[in-house]
């Protein structure tokens, strides 16, 4: 997950700069790279999840929550 944060700030850096299609752009593409972890992390096995320090249902929470609910820090 840390690498995918770290590549959509990377993406994203300086387009606040820019007009409000830019800023569309960046949100949706950081909703879709939250989109895309979400699935990733509720494909993940228990073992694996208990390796990162989650249980099934915190990842199925996770995995639940809508597209456009991204992590605040995100929206920077």
């Amino acid at each position: 997950m840390f690498a995918s944060l770290h590549t959509a700030r990377l993406a994203t850096r300086g387009v606040q700069a820019g007009g409000s299609l830019q800023r569309l752009v960046a949100r949706a593409h950081l909703a879709l790279a939250a989109h895309r972890q979400r699935r990733a992390l509720a494909h993940l096995d228990p073992h694996l999840l208990a390796d990162v320090g989650l249980t099934v249902d915190e990842a199925r929470a996770e995995a639940a929550r809508p597209l456009w609910d991204v992590p605040s820090n995100w929206r920077r």
